[in-house]
């Protein structure tokens, strides 16, 4: 009977551990890997492991900013895709509602929907981004990346900026 209730005990609380962490990820704050180099320097930089192979960051996604949609430039940001739901994109903040974008390699000038916001990835040249796709809903987006948790080289606060080749104005 004693190992029974000791197994019990055990399960409950490994479920219980698991609600909770399941819930907290969900509602506050979860970790993204980052796959690609359309973020970098920023993320992925190229850093290699021990053996000469590319290391992947894992980030901090915080998620208490979808409450309100509380995102400003520079901000960066895990979304899904609109073209495919079930990948996930990383990607910086350009634009939000209501402002008017353009680029030096463009002379198309473009007016943010409401509830829609313009990403752009650090590596331009190879990012698939709203110069793609074009501008995407908030609804799609997952959450702010506050922070590279992995590797342990690179652990620290992911520096908000915006673009310099961008022309972003209310």
């Amino acid at each position: 009977m004693g190992t029974r209730s000791a197994l019990w005990s055990f399960a409950n609380k490994f479920f219980t551990c698991g609600v909770i962490g399941v819930y907290v990820s969900d509602r506050f704050v979860g970790v993204a890997p980052v796959r690609g180099s359309s973020m970098s320097p920023t993320l992925n930089p190229g850093t290699t492991s021990l053996m000469g192979l590319p290391i992947d960051d894992y980030v901090l996604v915080e998620k208490r900013c979808l409450q309100n949609y509380k995102f400003s430039h520079g901000d960066v940001v895990v979304f899904s895709s609109p073209s495919n739901h079930k990948e996930r994109h990383i990607k910086r903040i350009t634009a939000l509602p209501g402002e008017w974008i353009g680029t030096r390699h463009s002379y198309d000038v473009l007016k943010i929907p409401e509830g829609h916001c313009w990403v752009e990835g650090d590596n331009s040249s190879s990012s698939l981004d709203s110069r793609s796709f074009g501008p995407i809903p908030l609804g799609l987006v997952q959450g702010r990346v506050t922070h590279i948790a992995w590797p342990p080289q690179r652990i620290g606060a992911v520096e908000k900026r915006t673009p310099q080749d961008t022309i972003s104005s209310s």
